[in-house]
């Protein structure tokens, strides 16, 4: 049996992941679920969250994904998500601001799909948020070794 599984990871922007892992964690719609070597097939929606990813040496990479779906066969795993971005890249002060816009539309909104529409941008909002500081984290962490 490998000790790795193949993980693809592509938004409709770009593919920001191709390689093998030991491990990944995603966020799916019924929690977070792990994925190793050998898992059962498994076809899931994904929300709005990490995705943390155990790569062949140890180190891990942190993604924020936002939505899509998730492919899973025992030798490799495919998210394909409406939104990806690496940790890294993410903007703190837009998340910020987006999150502050949501809860402003969230307080005046006058229809359910306003309102609707605003949840939606809040939950994203703040899924960045945990991302970025889960990403400040492990890097300070990494730094003090």
């Amino acid at each position: 049996m490998s000790h790795t599984i193949l993980c693809d990871i592509v938004s409709a922007e770009r593919t920001l992941y191709s390689s093998p892992v030991k491990y990944i964690v995603a966020p799916s719609d019924q929690g977070e679920v792990g994925i190793f070597p050998g898992h059962a097939p498994l076809l899931t929606l994904l929300k709005s969250g990490s995705a943390r990813l155990v790569k062949e040496d140890g180190s891990e990479e942190l993604l924020y994904i936002s939505g899509g779906f998730m492919e899973v066969q025992p030798h490799r795993v495919i998210l394909l998500a409406d939104f990806a971005e690496r940790a890294g890249e993410l903007d703190e002060a837009e998340a910020l601001a987006a999150k502050q816009h949501a809860e402003e539309h969230l307080g005046s909104s006058g229809n359910d799909l306003d309102h609707t529409r605003a949840l939606k941008e809040l939950s994203e909002a703040v899924a960045r948020l945990k991302v970025i500081e889960q990403n400040r984290r492990t890097v300070h962490f990494v730094d003090k070794k």
